[in-house]
């Protein structure tokens, strides 16, 4: 693992009010991996952050007729109601064929529509990837953070967050019991707090 130097301005007492984050996670699966991860991470998450998971499995495919004709599902009302008063997101992701998750896909694709009314724009975001393959679940990562550029939301760069093996991070009351890992996660969620601090859009 990468030495990476840190400034966390949660850290230095600089942070400027509550930040609101929403949290997706792009696995369905009961006792899923990412979803572990997903709580883990809430708990390492700054006093100044309020993290809240967004339910997206209930989000019909998105058709642009429903917006069109005016028949907007109600999920997808709420999902954007919701979403637009995040100031930050994180994305918690497994793989599938070397992409997201379709409900993943989705979330986004809703969240963006209509035309010229996207509710992730100019959000500061980030990406967790993982996988029970040693391979840390990268094609999704990556092919994610290529939507995340179109939407606009400023992704972190680093560091970045490929947690491959998961299976063998967890015991079976669902622990984490890796600290090189638990050491990194604190890191990233670090990180995630001072690139939310510097980039999240400033409320006049």
């Amino acid at each position: 693992m990468e030495h990476t130097t840190v400034f966390s301005i949660q850290k230095e007492g600089l942070y400027m009010g509550t930040k609101k984050i929403g949290v997706l996670v792009g696995s369905l699966r009961k006792g899923s991996y990412s979803r572990m991860i997903s709580n883990l991470l809430i708990t390492m998450a700054p006093n100044s952050f309020e993290m809240e998971e967004v339910e997206i499995g209930d989000l019909s495919i998105y058709n642009q007729d429903f917006d069109d004709d005016g028949k907007t599902p109600v999920s997808w009302t709420t999902f954007r109601s919701l979403v637009e008063k995040f100031d930050g997101i994180l994305f918690i992701t497994p793989e599938y064929n070397r992409s997201v998750p379709a409900v993943l896909k989705n979330a986004l694709d809703v969240g963006s529509r209509p035309y010229g009314k996207s509710v992730w724009d100019g959000k500061p975001g980030a990406v967790v990837s993982v996988s029970p393959g040693g391979l840390s679940a990268f094609g999704a990562n990556h092919h994610l953070r290529q939507s995340l550029v179109f939407l606009n939301i400023p992704t972190m760069q680093q560091p970045e967050a490929y947690i491959g093996n998961v299976a063998t991070l967890f015991d079976e009351k669902g622990d984490l019991i890796n600290d090189r890992t638990r050491e990194f996660l604190q890191m990233f969620m670090d990180s995630f707090a001072s690139w939310v601090e510097i980039n999240a859009p400033k409320k006049f």
